[in-house]
């Protein structure tokens, strides 16, 4: 067993990052639940302490709050962390596809507002939020060059599960990073998306490797979420509800293939084994969550066995696509 997590190379950017990470959307407080700050804030100290450098957020996390946290938690010492954040959604009409990021000075003034919220004078790697066309696409493309090269941000990426616009935000081969869902429910981007970041250089960071925590193996068909929990809509609407009851059924086809580990561990460890995955995100809102994360980085990796067991069950390029981050 390791003592703290090994790091990987982020793509072109050149950053070490640990390849477990610390995802902050919960932290935001508005979309999976109550959070307290003081779990939050402990859980980033604890994942500091052991090892973790990678932390990612987002301009839309909790309208803010999530970066505010973050900028809390770095008060002097800046230098002991890796920050991806994102722009793109606040002020994205997605019915009429609209985005109010209609030109570079604006996609500057943007990230202007992600830096004073997390009280820093340089981000590490800003992400498009959105995956909404030309022109807007070109006006992030060229908003982040021109931050890059006012030292303002070290790299920058996109988040998107859409292949065709990952190539043409990438079309100058300048783009450093791709955030997208992957995990043993979504292995879509194994067809083309993984291999693609792999000749390109594209340091992946990887969202959603637990499903939203469906690969916890916590959850039943009668289990029910709390008022402010997106997922709630996983039993509301007819549609996600039966996703959601096939997963279930993957995942009780996936537990005995744990073994002596937790079915979460199984879960990272899976998508840490492709090679080009750099970091994995799982989010925690408290010591206690970021501990078990943690932990999948610390255990032996997974070997072909395991791997080919899990694709008897869901195939290389299977499974679905799930809901974005």
């Amino acid at each position: 067993m390791r003592e703290k997590p090994v790091q990987r190379v982020l793509g072109k950017s050149g950053l070490q990052v640990s390849e477990i990470g610390m995802g902050l959307w919960a932290a935001g407080g508005d979309a999976w639940g109550a959070t307290d700050d003081r779990q939050v804030l402990d859980a980033i100290d604890f994942a500091l302490d052991a090892g973790v450098n990678f932390f990612d957020t987002a301009d839309v996390y909790g309208s803010g709050h999530s970066e505010t946290l973050l900028g809390r938690a770095m008060k002097e010492r800046r230098e002991r962390f890796i920050v991806a954040t994102k722009i793109g959604w606040q002020g994205f009409d997605g019915e009429k596809a609209c985005s109010a990021y209609t030109s570079v000075e604006k996609v500057v003034a943007g990230v202007e507002t992600n830096l004073e919220r997390l009280e820093t004078d340089y981000i590490d790697i800003i992400q498009c939020h959105i995956d909404f066309r030309d022109p807007t696409m070109e006006m992030f493309v060229a908003g982040f060059q021109k931050l890059q090269r006012d030292g303002k941000v070290r790299a920058y990426g996109v988040s998107t599960s859409d292949f065709a616009y990952l190539q043409a935000f990438n079309q100058d081969g300048l783009a450093s990073t791709l955030q997208i869902d992957y995990s043993i429910l979504n292995r879509t981007a194994e067809l083309e998306i993984l291999p693609y970041c792999q000749e390109k250089n594209i340091g992946v960071i990887v969202r959603g490797p637990l499903a939203m925590g469906i690969l916890a193996g916590k959850f039943t068909p009668g289990t029910r979420f709390e008022e402010g929990d997106f997922r709630r809509r996983w039993h509301e609407n007819p549609d996600e509800h039966q996703v959601f009851l096939a997963d279930l059924d993957r995942v009780e086809q996936l537990r005995p293939l744990a073994g002596e580990r937790t079915l979460a561990q199984l879960a990272l460890q899976f998508v840490l084994a492709h090679p080009a995955v750099s970091t994995v995100i799982p989010g925690a809102k408290d010591v206690d969550q970021m501990r078990a994360n943690l932990q999948a980085g610390l255990l032996d990796p997974l070997g072909p066995a395991a791997l080919d067991a899990v694709a008897r069950i869901v195939p290389p390029g299977g499974g679905r696509k799930v809901w974005p981050a």
